[in-house]
């Protein structure tokens, strides 16, 4: 029986972040799952747990090229997302987004399978309805630094629409809103990350603005989980939906409690908020509770203390220093409340 329900997985960007975890997942439920990664920013130390299972591959690949496999889904995860990575090769990261939905999207065409795409809440841009809805169309800069991720992902959005409508494709978009949780690049530039780097060495927390603009986390695991559960579900979405936790919190609230969290001494630091940075992100779930059954159940304190344990023990191990070509463009990006 279990042939039966065993599939053939393509997970681009399945080194990264999400994509490894989601491999993981993947493989424990004894898929064969192939993992494609150039490892701009993701890594291999995310996916050698995995390199030994018979059923998992690991094949680098830049998905601005074609790729011909053959395959039963498609979960099309590849991308830099976060501001300090996409920010550094701005032209690259729409190519990625852009030519790379183009390229999955003709493989899936081919094969007939069934694809995923990961987009985000920044489509919403800043945002001017609040909590936000699937229906509505954004607030972005097309011109803007952060453009380049922002227009990337809806333009990725109009394609995976655009084949279904055309072509009949089996298609599913989920919009990402902030998560976090192990395996975090240590300096990605995004809030959660940054804070417990600064709180675990001591050094000030940095805030920007006054610390009042809110995000809404979400821990990886129920990320995961919500991935899968679009993937599988019988009926056609016809859309976006919107996964991540609806619990909205200030910056100055999560940098308290990673601060009482890790233990430290540190204390916070304000700074100017980034050009085009969100006042607010909060999602609105009622789609995915609704079609598939999901929301967030782990604490924001449960999941904060794993993340904690994680960099932790990345620090002890000494590898969460960046080599210097990575240390060098992370520098005068860094810490966006991403």
């Amino acid at each position: 029986m279990k042939e039966l329900t065993r599939k053939r997985i393509l997970v681009t960007g399945g080194a990264g972040f999400l994509g490894s975890h989601l491999c993981e997942r993947l493989v424990t439920e004894g898929h064969d799952v192939l993992c494609v990664d150039n490892f701009y920013t993701g890594t291999k130390d995310n996916i050698a747990h995995l390199l030994d299972c018979a059923n998992f591959e690991l094949m680098r690949h830049d998905v601005t090229f074609p790729l011909y496999v053959e395959v039963d889904e498609i979960y099309n995860l590849a991308c830099p997302a976060s501001p300090v990575h996409y920010q550094h090769d701005p032209v690259q990261t729409t190519k990625t987004s852009v030519h790379g939905a183009i390229n999955m999207l003709g493989l899936a065409k081919r094969v007939k399978a069934k694809i995923f795409q990961a987009s985000t809440s920044e489509v919403y841009g800043d945002a001017l309805m609040h909590p936000q809805t699937e229906e509505y169309w954004g607030h972005v800069n097309p011109i803007g630094p952060r453009s380049c991720y922002d227009e990337g992902k809806r333009c990725a959005e109009t394609l995976f629409m655009d084949y279904r409508r055309q072509h009949g494709l089996s298609i599913r978009i989920a919009r990402i809103f902030n998560t976090y949780g192990p395996r975090m690049h240590p300096a990605d530039g995004r809030v959660v990350s940054n804070f417990m780097m600064q709180a675990l060495q001591g050094e000030p927390l940095t805030l920007y603005g006054d610390g009042s603009q809110t995000r809404s986390f979400c821990y990886v695991d129920d990320m995961i989980d919500g991935f899968i559960r679009l993937m599988n579900t019988a009926d056609d979405p016809n859309g976006p939906v919107n996964l991540g936790n609806p619990h909205e919190v200030s910056m100055r609230e999560i940098a308290q409690r990673i601060v009482v969290i890790t233990g430290s001494n540190s204390p916070l630091e304000l700074h100017p908020l980034p050009t085009d940075d969100p006042w607010h992100r909060q999602p609105d779930i009622t789609r995915a509770r609704e079609w598939l059954g999901w929301q967030p159940r782990t604490s924001l304190d449960d999941g904060l203390a794993a993340t904690a344990r994680y960099f932790r023990a990345r620090i002890e191990a000494g590898r969460a220093k960046l080599p210097d070509a990575v240390a060098s463009f992370a520098a005068p990006l860094a810490h966006s409340s991403t």
